[in-house]
């Protein structure tokens, strides 16, 4: 069941909290929501999950667009923890959640038990940003949310052995059949800020803002953002670090893959 609070600048924010032990804080990808963990949900029943919409995604309330930045997300989930007073949690993020998860580390060490990185790392392959700008904050041409999962299917690069009625639980769970046509469940102001010409930075001290933390990463082996090079040199630099390459995933990996599952699991021991 969704709940919301405030966070700090008076944005309402919607979240779930469901299951009791190890806090565990599940940080979506960047226009996705909360039920980017449904899949996994099922096979962590140890746990406690808690589920944040991002402002301006899902069931949150949009917010000035220039908020919706890694920093200002940041502090959101940070809130949330206090809101829930959970002084320390694992983290689960999913691409735009792994960059919040690092950079969680970064500024608010002592508030986290470990991290799970799911399809992203500090250096990004520049053709898949490319292609999440040909999409964001557009609503798909598709008419109806049967035949927007039949397009999914054809073109979601990377994704082999997906049976349809996983891209009809997507379509669902990320658009909005408004009965005139399909809508983005998003404000689509985010595509302004993603857009936005910005100076590069170097990520890997964020990444390395991990070290003394549990890490894992799951790797979609097909992934178009996050490269076999650069998972060398993450594993290269963090020897510890849990790995688990998906077959047959593209960016993002579900969670609910074999692969998947046992290094989440696997974490979550060196977690508690």
């Amino acid at each position: 069941m969704m709940q919301e609070f405030q966070t700090f600048d008076g944005t309402t924010l919607a979240y779930r909290d469901e299951g009791e032990g190890l806090p565990v804080l599940c940080l979506a990808g960047l226009t996705r929501n909360t039920t980017d963990f449904d899949y996994v949900a099922p096979h962590l029943t140890d746990v406690r999950m808690v589920c944040l919409d991002y402002r301006g995604r899902g069931a949150s309330a949009w917010a000035d667009p220039e908020t919706y930045t890694v920093p200002t997300e940041a502090r959101d989930a940070v809130c949330l923890l206090d809101h829930l007073g959970i002084d320390k949690a694992a983290l689960i993020g999913t691409s735009r959640g792994g960059l919040i998860a690092m950079t969680l580390a970064a500024t608010v060490k002592d508030r986290l038990i470990g991290v799970c990185l799911n399809d992203i790392g500090p250096e990004l392959i520049p053709g898949g940003l490319d292609q999440i700008r040909e999409y964001i904050g557009k609503n798909p041409v598709a008419k109806s949310i049967e035949a927007l999962a039949m397009a999914r299917a054809r073109m979601m690069q990377g994704f082999d052995n997906v049976p349809d009625s996983r891209w009809l639980e997507e379509a669902r769970k990320h658009y909005i059949d408004t009965g005139d046509g399909i809508t983005i469940n998003y404000d689509p102001a985010l595509a302004q800020i993603f857009n936005r010409p910005s100076p590069e930075f170097d990520l890997w001290p964020l990444f390395d803002a991990m070290e003394g933390l549990p890490l894992s990463l799951i790797w979609g082996e097909n992934s178009n953002l996050l490269s076999q090079e650069t998972t060398d040199k993450m594993r290269a630099r963090r020897p510890d670090m849990g790995f688990a390459k998906v077959p047959d995933r593209g960016h993002i990996p579900f969670l609910d893959e074999p692969e998947a599952l046992a290094e989440i699991r696997n974490w979550i021991a060196r977690c508690r």
